[in-house]
C-alpha cells in the first residue's frame, strides 16, 4: 500500500496550491479519503474528507477556501487550497479509511509566508 503526496511548497499569503495524493495497493474507490495537517507541537488536524460517493466535509478553518476532490480512475485525491494564510503552514498528510483499515501517506510541507 502506498499513498504518495505531492504538491507542497512555499507560497505567499493569498496564493494557491494543489496537493495530490496518488494511491496504490488497495481498492481506492471504496475508501473514504482525507487530508490532515500537523504543525510542530500540535495534534494532527483533520482538514477535509471525501467519501466514496463524493460527499465532502471540511474543517471550519478551511471552509470556502479549500476543495477536496478525487479521481477514482487515477486513484488520486486532491486538495485545492486557495486564499492561503500563514496559519495554513503545516505538513499535510493524506489518509485512506474504511472500517478498521487506515492507511497514511508521507507528508508534504506547505509553507505560507511572504
Amino acid at each position: 500500500v502506498q499513498l504518495q503526496a505531492s504538491g507542497g511548497g512555499l507560497v505567499q499569503p493569498g496564493g494557491s496550491l494543489r496537493l495530490s495524493c496518488a494511491a496504490s495497493g488497495f481498492t481506492f474507490s471504496i475508501f473514504v479519503m482525507a487530508w490532515h495537517r500537523q504543525t510542530p507541537g500540535k495534534q494532527r488536524e483533520l482538514v477535509a474528507t471525501i467519501t466514496s460517493t463524493g460527499n465532502t466535509n471540511y474543517a471550519d478553518s478551511v471552509k470556502g477556501r479549500f476543495t477536496i476532490s478525487r479521481d477514482n480512475a487515477k486513484n488520486t485525491v486532491y486538495l485545492q487550497m486557495n486564499s492561503l494564510k500563514p496559519e495554513d503552514t503545516a505538513v499535510y498528510y493524506c489518509n485512506a479509511l474504511r472500517g478498521m483499515t487506515n492507511y497514511w501517506g508521507q507528508g508534504t510541507q506547505v509553507t505560507v509566508s511572504s
